[in-house]
C-alpha cells in the first residue's frame, strides 16, 4: 500500500505534540469542498515550546526550509509563510507551508478552540481550522480561494439546512456568495437577515429580493477584500524581495 505523504506529515506533528491547525486545500477536503492540493498548509502557535515541537516534527520528516524567508520567528509573526519540502520516503517532496498570523483570521489563541478534530483512517487525529475562520482565510488576491469560499458555505449549507441552529444561519447570511441562496435565506429567516444587515449592508438587497442589485453588491464586496489582500501583502512581498537579492 503507497504510503499517504499528506497523513505522514499530520500523524508526524501529531505525535511531536505540535499544536497546528490544517487549512488550505487539504482542510477544504475534510469539510466536503474537496480541492485537489499537493501541499499541506498548517498554522501554528508561534510560541517557542511549540515552535521547538515543529521543529522536531521538521527533522523527522527530513524538511528543509526552501525559498525564502528562513525559518525564524520574526517571519511567522509578520504574517509571512515559511516553505519546507520533505524528504522522508513517505512524505517525499510533500511542500509543508507553515503561517502563524494571516490577514481578517483572529491570532491562533482565539482560533484553537473553535478547530474541529477529524479521525484519519490509522486513529491519527487532525486538527482542522474551524469553518468560519478557513473561510476568512480564503479571502485573498486568488480566484481558486474565492471559488472555494463558496464552496465551503453551500457545502455547509447543504449539510445542515434542514435544522440548523442560528448561529449557522447567521454564518450563512455573513458569508455567503450567491444572490439565489442569500435571497432564499431572507427569505426564510427574516429576522436573522434583518439582523445580519446591520455588519453586511448587501443583504438589504437580498431581504427586498433584488437579486440584480445583490449580485453586483457581492462582486463589490469581493473586490475590496481582493484589493486589501494586495495592500496586505505588499510590504511582504518588498521584503522576500530584499530577502531574494541578499541571498
Amino acid at each position: 500500500m503507497t504510503p499517504n505523504p499528506i497523513l505522514k506529515v499530520l500523524s508526524t506533528l501529531s505525535s511531536r505534540r505540535v499544536q497546528y491547525l490544517l487549512m488550505g486545500g487539504q482542510a477544504c477536503v475534510f469539510y466536503g469542498a474537496a480541492e485537489f492540493s499537493r501541499d499541506t498548509d498548517v498554522a501554528i502557535l508561534a510560541a517557542p515550546d511549540n515552535l521547538a515541537r515543529l521543529t522536531e516534527a521538521l527533522g523527522e520528516l527530513q524538511a528543509d526550509c526552501i525559498a525564502v524567508p528562513p525559518f525564524a520567528v520574526e517571519y511567522l509573526h509578520r504574517g509571512h509563510a515559511i516553505h519546507f519540502r520533505c524528504r522522508h520516503p513517505e512524505a517525499r517532496d510533500m511542500r509543508v507551508d507553515v503561517m502563524a498570523v494571516m490577514r481578517g483570521v483572529a491570532p491562533f489563541d482565539q482560533i484553537w478552540p473553535r478547530r474541529t478534530a477529524f479521525q484519519a483512517a490509522d486513529g491519527t487525529r487532525i486538527d482542522v481550522m474551524g469553518l468560519e475562520d478557513l473561510v476568512r482565510a480564503k479571502k485573498t488576491q486568488r480566484d481558486k480561494d474565492w471559488l472555494m469560499l463558496r464552496r465551503l458555505v453551500e457545502a455547509h449549507y447543504a449539510a445542515h439546512r434542514d435544522d440548523p441552529t442560528p448561529g449557522q444561519v447567521a454564518f450563512w447570511l455573513q458569508e455567503g456568495r450567491t444572490s439565489p441562496l442569500l435571497t432564499a435565506l431572507a427569505g426564510q429567516y427574516p429576522e436573522c437577515a434583518h439582523a445580519a444587515a446591520e455588519t453586511r449592508p448587501l443583504l438589504a438587497s437580498a431581504i427586498a429580493g433584488d437579486e440584480a442589485a445583490l449580485t453586483a453588491a457581492l462582486r463589490e464586496e469581493e473586490n475590496r477584500e481582493r484589493e486589501a489582500d494586495r495592500a496586505y501583502w505588499q510590504p511582504l512581498k518588498k521584503e522576500l524581495e530584499q530577502l531574494r537579492h541578499q541571498r
